[in-house]
């Protein structure tokens, strides 16, 4: 039985697939020793179909299409880990798979989960950063009363 739950791993394999290819590249290169294993499903670029809703509670319709790659990997200990990711950088589809993977093992996990908390830091920077840019381009619209009944 996993020692985590669902909505801890939907978590981090969001931030391990909002992360920059550099920023997972880092982290990748900071594994010490890199670990050990086996590609159940080799990187694969496709398209998956976008949707949206409009006022976020009408009827769902079809946005359009993204390019999307995904992963599958077995750590030598047989844990296994999947990742999709926007783009088509299979390298960084590949390492978040492992990444995932590695949380799932409980003498990894600390390093890697400290990891994925600096990650998560800088998408959260990043995202106020463009708030902050979209809040000062904001328009405020009123309506002047004159006066006259």
């Amino acid at each position: 039985m996993p020692a985590f739950a669902t909505e801890d791993r939907r978590r981090w394999m969001g931030v391990l697939a909002k992360a920059a290819p550099d920023e997972i590249a880092t982290v990748w290169s900071s594994l010490a020793p890199t670990p050990d294993y086996a590609l159940l499903r080799r990187p694969e670029t496709g398209l998956v179909m976008v949707r949206g809703r409009i006022g976020g509670d009408g009827a769902p319709f079809n946005l359009g299409e993204m390019t999307v790659t995904r992963c599958s990997v077995r750590l030598a200990g047989g844990l296994v880990g999947h990742a999709w990711v926007a783009g088509r950088r299979t390298d960084h589809a590949e390492r978040a798979a492992v990444l995932d993977a590695l949380m799932q093992a409980p003498a990894r996990r600390p390093a890697v989960e400290a990891a994925i908390a600096h990650l998560d830091s800088l998408q959260a920077a990043r995202s106020d950063r463009a708030a902050r840019e979209a809040a000062a381009t904001r328009v405020d619209f009123f309506t002047m009363v004159r006066g006259e009944n």
